[in-house]
């Protein structure tokens, strides 16, 4: 007969597995903030372990977790010495200080600031019509809105609006070279133009083109586009 153990054991016993080894991402693919931290990886090209954490697969509130990231939210980064970060903005400029200064973290004092206001500018402005998506494409059926998308769909125009005045001339947040500042904006920018309405969204060829040029990024068609996918083929399918 096969033994039945309560889920908080098994959990317990799994964190307990794997405490030790190579990088560890705490969080589902498909978590926005995960994916902003998962891109990042993937640019960096760093050995890691991604650990399905949350949403469908429960664990926010699981006691050892918790120790982790008291706020039992995604994601959470922990090294092979036990050490962890939370909040994905943190994560995202920790791993390109350390791995990539100069590059992806700009070394000068006015470069580091200049990407990291475009950081904390991006996920203070994209996550409201983020949230409200995911509510109202995959909430309760009883609890959607199509309205709400339209709404929320016309407040973040006028963040878009910046970002196609900003990106004119530009390649890039910061210039010619992609760097963590265009990790917020870029990791919410893919649903953007595939969960809008089409009647909602406007022209804006600068954000556009900016767009096509992550989209060119192996890192960003793996760890966006194609968490996306199943979620954007189902939004179409819907019209």
């Amino acid at each position: 007969m096969q033994a039945s153990y309560p889920l908080v054991i098994l959990r317990d016993n799994f964190i307990n597995k794997v405490k030790n080894g190579m990088l560890k991402i705490w969080g589902r693919a498909d978590g926005s903030n995960v994916i902003k931290a998962m891109w990042c990886i993937g640019e960096l090209g760093i050995a890691h372990e991604r650990i399905d954490w949350g949403g469908e697969f429960g664990g926010n509130d699981d006691p050892e977790y918790r120790r982790k990231n008291p706020n039992g939210r995604l994601p959470t980064l922990e090294e092979d010495d036990g050490w962890t970060l939370w909040e994905s903005g943190a994560v995202v400029r920790y791993l390109c200080m350390k791995h990539s200064l100069g590059k992806l973290c700009p070394e000068t004092p006015r470069g580091r600031a200049d990407a990291e206001k475009w950081m904390d500018w991006s996920s203070l402005n994209f996550a409201g019509f983020n949230s409200i998506y995911l509510q109202n494409y995959f909430g309760p059926e009883d609890k959607r809105s199509h309205d709400a998308i339209l709404k929320a769909a016309k407040a973040q125009v006028q963040w878009m609006d910046i970002l196609e005045k900003h990106l004119a001339g530009r390649q890039y947040l910061c210039g010619e070279h992609f760097t963590m500042a265009d990790i917020p904006a870029g990791s919410l920018t893919d649903r953007w133009f595939n969960w809008t309405p089409k009647a909602a969204l406007p022209a804006h060829p600068n954000v556009r083109s900016w767009y096509a040029r992550l989209a060119a990024r192996p890192a960003y068609q793996e760890h966006v586009i194609k968490v996306n996918a199943k979620r954007t083929q189902e939004i179409a399918v819907r019209g």
